[in-house]
């Protein structure tokens, strides 16, 4: 499993991960919920580089993860601002990534065995209907870690063909970002399977 886990000693870092994954859902339902208006953009501009701010060495971390997400807010943006305008753009596209990169907060401060051992514990009551925490639990964290992974191949990908002058192409783009994805999948099924997971 990939870890982007950066070691230190910060508070975001000695912040137990269950905290960290409920803060993260909080923050996520409270600006899904905010009308879209200027102020709620503001806000997470402060606040996310403020957490990231506590997290020590990580916060040299935030460019590289805004960075990663450069094309999504190309398209999202530019998608948001045809169908609803400027102010909705703005509002919208500045939530998605911010919620990207919070997410990414957590992955570089938390290890992927504290991770896995806070959502077992909340999952714990699945067990009641025959469903095994554990699975889910390693499900959810794969899912976590293939995010930073599939943006590297798509950074890889748009970067190969700036460096070999293709011009830009949807297409062009979408079907190796698809083959390499499913490769990723693959190598990630065998080493699982090596593993005795199931």
């Amino acid at each position: 499993m990939i870890s982007q886990y950066v070691p230190g000693d910060s508070p975001m870092h000695r912040l137990p991960a269950g905290p960290k994954l409920l803060l993260l859902m909080t923050i996520a339902l409270v600006v899904s919920l905010l009308p879209a208006v200027w102020w709620v953009s503001a806000g997470l501009l402060v606040v996310t580089p403020a957490l990231y701010a506590l997290a020590g060495p990580v916060l040299r971390e935030l460019p590289r993860q805004l960075w990663t997400t450069k094309w999504v807010i190309v398209f999202f943006g530019l998608l948001i601002l045809i169908f609803q305008g400027p102010m909705p753009a703005l509002v919208q596209t500045t939530r998605f990534i911010s919620l990207i990169v919070l997410a990414g907060l957590v992955t570089l401060t938390t290890t992927t065995t504290a991770m896995l051992d806070a959502l077992t514990r909340a999952m714990g009551p699945l067990r009641l209907v025959g469903i095994a925490p554990e699975r889910v639990a390693l499900t959810l964290s794969l899912a976590i870690s293939a995010v930073p992974v599939v943006s590297g191949l798509s950074h890889s990908i748009r970067e190969a063909q700036i460096a070999r002058g293709t011009p830009p192409s949807i297409r062009a783009y979408v079907l190796p970002l698809l083959v390499m994805t499913l490769k990723y999948s693959d190598d990630l099924a065998d080493a699982l399977t090596a593993r005795g997971v199931e």
